[in-house]
């Protein structure tokens, strides 16, 4: 293998590992299936042949008019939004808000941390729940902490009550952090998702970083209490529409090809006008067993069981894959960006406030405009050129792609990332203008945007049927953000803004070149991964 990447000397084809030259329109699954029994898109889109796979029956969301995709996508994107602005909206009035609670900054941003550690912990709780009991309940639960969350904030007339609201707000987080995207796999094809997942991390993109915008001239004009209180109001205008509008998108479908269960097909050796005739009347049958289910049982908040596979098992997944060398790694990459931008949330307050900046605090507020043009600049940017590259390497490979050729941007992450984290320490530091620190707040987040399109990836790529155990994997980084968020302030004060920047940039630095040895034995790895027989049964649905 050139580039240094070397081969599984006991698999002739590591999973992951794809020949290009070999790979036409039919779904792997589908390739032994003729494609006149395969089912396509329609319209412009009557080329493509669907993957996965729909059954017949007109209670399959993947059957369901694209415009109810949409709104439900649109409902649970605006709910994220919300949920991305709630954690960070704060941090423009940290000193104003401190001094009417009577408590300090850094026991402010303690309670940051707080809502971040819930998060966390509730994500290892919820998310599974979701793959056993559906997604609606989760939802709806999540939606109706957010509404009381909100409100309880808005009320606290001292530090204990509102510390109460945060932690209890951080249990309905979790989520719309992570569950969208499962929603957006129940609901779309294959070829639809890219695009939907891209509107769900702009909604995400929006609240986080356009949150504290917003918010810095809440609390100027009308006190801090109201960027609760507009929250509250978002929710309880979000959460009617997703009890009425969103319904369970977690279905049992039985692999069908053209109205057959798959196994009938490969099996029976028909000719194809026979088999079609057949498929047609099955349909048809099918549809009469099943009618479509009307408005009102939508609404049931319990639709059953939609996996054997026992809850423990389900819990302990993300535990296990955690340690795949691959889900590791991405741990620590997007785990150590996105824990030191949020330090700089925590910190910026005390920065900006103070001379010689002596912002007020919708000026503080502002500061947020530069993460969210570059870090919008850097989502754009980031996906095509991380197809290109994986693109212009597998042709040099002879056709044949590996997920490793997902990892040569991160280059660009690392030298964007040193610029931000190093240059926000100095800048600060020796008090240039506050355009200095200002851009590089910037920069580390376009690093973060560039780092993402290289970690999940790679990690779909290298470990496709466990990507939503990784994902809950790789966002148990909210443990780790919990630790630096909780005594950040304190380190700066007796360290030093300088001395702070410096240690997190050289962490930085150090994991981004775990990449390195990744990229050397990362086939290696999927290959032994894919041999352990005893982790294919435990991680595999039963």
């Amino acid at each position: 293998m050139p580039w240094g990447i070397l081969e599984d000397p006991h698999m002739d084809h590591v999973p992951g590992t794809i020949m290009l030259s070999d790979q036409t329109d039919v779904p792997p699954e589908y390739q032994t299936v003729s494609r006149e029994l395969l089912k396509h898109g329609t319209g412009r889109q009557s080329h493509i042949i669907l993957a996965p796979q729909p059954s017949d029956s007109p209670n399959d969301p993947l059957n369901w008019p694209t415009w109810r995709k949409d709104l439900i996508l649109a409902i649970v994107g605006l709910s994220a939004g919300v949920v991305g602005a709630y954690g960070p909206m704060l941090s423009p009035g940290f000193v104003e808000i401190a001094a009417a609670l009577s408590i300090t900054v850094n026991t402010l941003s303690q309670a940051t941390a707080w809502v971040i550690l819930m998060i966390g912990i509730s994500l290892f709780i919820l998310n599974p729940l979701a793959k056993k009991i559906g997604r609606r309940p989760v939802y709806v639960i999540s939606s109706v902490i957010m509404l009381s969350g909100s409100i309880w904030g808005a009320l606290a007339k001292n530090y204990s009550s509102f510390l109460g609201s945060r932690i209890w707000s951080g249990l309905g987080m979790a989520p719309y952090e992570v569950l969208v995207q499962c929603t957006i796999a129940d609901i779309y094809y294959v070829h639809q998702r890219a695009t939907r997942i891209a509107i769900w991390n702009m909604f995400l993109l929006c609240g986080i970083s356009g949150g504290a915008l917003i918010a810095g001239y809440i609390i100027e004009d009308q006190g801090w209490q109201w960027t609760l209180i507009w929250c509250a109001i978002l929710f309880g205008a979000l959460l009617p529409l997703v009890i009425f509008f969103v319904p369970e998108t977690a279905y049992r479908r039985q692999t069908t090809i053209a109205g057959r269960d798959s196994n009938s097909v490969l099996s029976e050796k028909k000719d194809a006008v026979a088999e079609q005739a057949e498929n047609a009347a099955n349909a048809e049958n099918a549809s009469q067993i099943e009618p479509k289910d009307p408005y009102l049982k939508t609404l049931r908040m319990y639709g059953g069981i939609y996996t054997d596979t026992p809850l423990w098992k389900i819990f302990l997944r993300p535990m296990v894959v955690f340690f795949y060398p691959a889900v590791l790694w991405a741990f620590l990459v997007y785990g150590v960006t996105l824990t030191w931008i949020v330090v700089f949330s925590v910190v910026n307050a005390v920065i900006f406030t103070a001379p010689p900046y002596n912002f007020s605090v919708s000026q503080t507020g502002l500061i947020s405009l530069s993460p969210f043009i570059l870090t919008f600049v850097g989502e754009i940017a980031s996906g095509p050129l991380n197809d290109w590259v994986c693109m212009w390497l597998a042709k040099k490979n002879r056709g044949i792609y590996e997920p490793e050729f997902r990892l040569p941007p991160i280059i660009i992450s690392l030298l964007i990332g040193v610029a931000g984290f190093f240059g926000f320490g100095a800048t600060v530091h020796y008090q240039t203008h506050w355009s200095g620190p200002v851009l590089c707040f910037g920069l580390a987040n376009m690093s973060l945007a560039f780092s993402n399109a290289c970690v999940f990836g790679y990690v779909i790529d290298a470990h496709k049927e466990l990507s939503e155990e990784a994902f809950v994997a790789v966002n148990a980084r909210n443990f780790l953000t919990f630790a630096f968020t909780y005594f950040v302030n304190d380190w700066i004060q007796s360290a030093g803004i300088l001395a702070v920047f410096s240690i997190l940039g050289a962490i930085f630095v150090g994991v981004n070149l775990l990449t390195i040895p990744l990229w050397i034995f990362g086939k290696r790895i999927r290959g032994y991964i894919a041999r352990n027989q005893t982790l294919h049964r435990f991680m595999h649905e039963d």
